[in-house]
């Protein structure tokens, strides 16, 4: 027997948690980290929204969720995996999941909720058609007790509880894939994919979900795409680490590859001729190399088919350091994949990045950080096992999710930071957010601020202080201005970063992939977009970090790791520029040049199609760059006054994107900043 789902009494069992649920399916999941929905790149003409959404209708259901008083039957019990096959991803599967009602039951009308992971491909539990993937059979051996079982929404399926209340210690066992077809898997790799388990132990519709609800590990498909990652920037004489990883279609990792990979020589480097795999490496491995000369290295190398082309490294004495972040992701424990240790282990070892941030969100997702104060502490936890100076960078973060003035992450450059909620009174309005983490040691950076899940309120001005940069792409697309390839969905016309400058606000421009796919630094491969920033610092320590992003000494792209130096005058990126003063050496550009000319240099992965020069809101010069992988220019500007800025922005061919930070112009007796 199946659940209606037009009855009023079901319809209301679904209550505040499952509108939560469904609006973060609808809403925070519709973008283009999920390759099989929606284009990111909009035609300039059709924004989908002329305003702002704010949700303040939302944000009353979180807070109502929150205050609502609940039974102690509510979330009570426990529940495991009787059978837990592991599946490869997007695989059929079968697996029967065991609950026990805890000391209080489960009432005559009460619920249990078997929702699997909503966001990345799992099959929704269905019990109709056998034969279609996801069938599941609900039973109980408790006599008297009879189960009312139907698909309440995406991945999310309800079982009622009739005939008489389940006693504690009575079972209910789920077999989720239960006909011939099974149910199809995540289409991401993790080792913890959940089944989570929500209980309402007294029929009222509000329920608790178990923390430990079961999981299921999900390995990763075939290999299909061999990747080499080299540092950007190093000094002849200079040791240097080469990561190599084969990963399936969609950019998991975790293959138990047995083989060798071959890598041609390349002038000035000594490297070995071939690297060896065992299974046990995981198809992941990093060797030292010794860069002898000065120049851009590319190295290749091939295996069982695949061939791969490293990114560029420019070797230079004195050179000004790149480092690579991904300053925004987010785990199994809110709306993404794999656990937090699997972020971390996949941004060193896969991505090869030097600096990251996780940053689950404060109450979004499966289980809110508000309201899991060990979660919290976890994280605090494996942000300092992780952190390695001078190799690999881990800062303490979360997610701000504001559904009335927009989203930013929280970031702390120390060892520990207070955890400020968006639906708490005291700091759900971004001012009162900047007034606690005052002398945190902390930024906070907005996100998709011109559209996606929600967009920005710029019209209240960033804090120069906490909020110096903003994130201008990611998985969701560009932010920067209704002129950009790879346009956010729904963008709000007026809304956009160059709006933002155009009001006096002066932001660094950085990108970070808000990746939710377990693959933070690469969530352009299973994306049309992603985002890095790319951190123009001295050394890679937690200072020096914050310091460049404090200055603005940064700089976006949208996965790739393109090389962008530019200066103007001498001044570098980020820089704020007294009007007529004289230039001063900027060791970060590497490039010095004569007043009123911008000077710009790309060394990139793949064939750059031009460079974009946008001054004070307009594009003024388009470079092209002949499908070269290096392209280099000067500009000469005349009058430039007082309030303007002035920054890059790079297109390869293949659609990849870079942004350098803007130059800010003040009169010379203006205080710069």
């Amino acid at each position: 027997m199946c659940l209606d789902r037009r009855d009023d009494q079901t319809r209301a069992q679904a209550s505040v948690w499952l509108a939560v649920i469904l609006t973060l399916i609808t809403v925070g999941c519709e973008k283009s980290s999920l390759p099989d929905h929606g284009a990111t790149a909009r035609s300039v003409s059709e924004p989908e929204e002329p305003r702002r959404q704010p949700r303040p209708e939302l944000v009353e259901k979180l807070r109502q969720d929150v205050n609502a008083e609940r039974h102690p039957a509510d979330g009570g019990g426990r529940a495991w995996l009787e059978s837990a096959p592991p599946v490869t991803v997007s695989s059929p599967g079968q697996w029967t999941i065991l609950y026990e009602a805890g000391e209080f039951g489960v009432a005559l009308g009460g619920m249990i909720y078997l929702q699997v992971s909503p966001f990345w491909g799992w099959s929704t539990p269905q019990v109709e058609v056998p034969s279609r993937p996801g069938f599941t059979e609900v039973s109980t051996t408790a006599v008297g007790v009879e189960l009312t079982a139907g698909t309440l929404d995406q991945q999310l399926l309800g079982i009622k509880v009739g005939g008489r209340a389940l006693a504690a210690g009575e079972r209910v066992r789920i077999v989720y894939g239960a006909g011939s077809a099974g149910a199809i898997a995540d289409r991401f790799a993790e080792r913890e994919s959940r089944f989570w388990i929500a209980v309402d132990g007294d029929g009222d519709g509000l329920r608790g979900i178990l923390a430990e609800s079961p999981s299921v590990a999900v390995g990763p498909g075939p290999a299909a795409r061999l990747m080499l990652t080299l540092p950007s920037t190093a000094e002849p004489g200079e040791t240097v680490r080469l990561t190599v990883v084969l990963l399936d279609a969609r950019g998991n990792a975790g293959i138990p590859f047995d083989g060798e990979v071959q890598l041609e020589p390349a002038p000035g480097v000594q490297a070995p001729a071939s690297i060896r795999f065992v299974p046990t490496d995981s198809g992941r491995k990093t060797v030292e190399l010794s860069v002898e000369q000065p120049g851009v290295v590319r190295l290749r190398a091939a295996v069982a088919g695949l061939e791969a082309v490293s990114n560029p490294l420019q070797v230079a004495s004195r050179i000004a350091r790149v480092w690579w972040g991904d300053l925004q992701n987010h785990s199994g424990l809110s709306d993404g994949t794999g656990t937090p240790e699997e972020q971390f282990l996949y941004a060193r070892d896969v991505a090869a990045l030097d600096v990251i941030s996780l940053t689950d969100h404060d109450h979004w997702g499966m289980l809110f950080l508000d309201q899991h104060p060990e979660a919290w502490r976890e994280m605090q936890n494996l942000v300092q096992q992780f952190h390695d100076p001078g190799r690999f960078i881990t800062l303490l973060g979360y997610e701000w999710t504001n559904w009335v003035y927009g989203h930013r992450h929280v970031l702390f450059f120390g060892e520990e930071g207070p955890l400020l909620s968006s639906i708490d009174p005291r700091y759900d309005e971004p001012e009162e957010l900047w007034q606690g983490l005052r002398g945190t040691h902390a930024l906070t950076i907005a996100h998709h601020s011109a559209g996606g899940p929600v967009s920005t309120d710029w019209s209240i001005p960033p804090d120069p202080e906490l909020e110096p940069i903003t994130e201008i792409v990611s998985v969701h697309g560009s932010s920067e201005a209704a002129d950009s390839p790879s346009l956010i969905y729904r963008p709000v016309a007026g809304n956009f970063v160059r709006d933002a400058l155009d009001r006096g606000y002066r932001l660094g421009f950085l990108g970070s992939s808000d990746g939710h796919d377990g693959h933070p630094g690469l969530g352009h491969l299973a994306s049309p977009t992603g985002g890095l920033a790319a951190i123009l610092a001295d050394r890679l320590d937690r200072e020096s970090i914050y310091r460049a992003l404090r200055q603005r000494r940064v700089y976006a792209t949208s996965g790739p790791r393109i090389l962008l130096r530019a200066a103007f005058g001498g001044f570098g990126m980020g820089a704020v520029i007294p009007v007529a003063d004289s230039p001063v050496e900027d060791g970060d550009s590497g490039l010095e040049f004569a007043s009123e000319v911008l000077a710009v240099k790309v060394i990139a992965p793949d064939s750059v199609s031009h460079v974009d020069v946008i001054r004070s809101g307009e594009v003024v010069d388009v470079v092209a760059c002949g499908g070269e992988l290096e392209c280099s220019f000067g500009a000469s500007f005349q009058g430039i006054t007082a309030g303007e800025y002035l920054y890059v922005r790079v297109v390869q061919e293949n659609g990849g994107l870079a942004w350098s930070s803007p130059f800010y112009f003040v009169a010379e007796s203006a205080t710069t900043g």
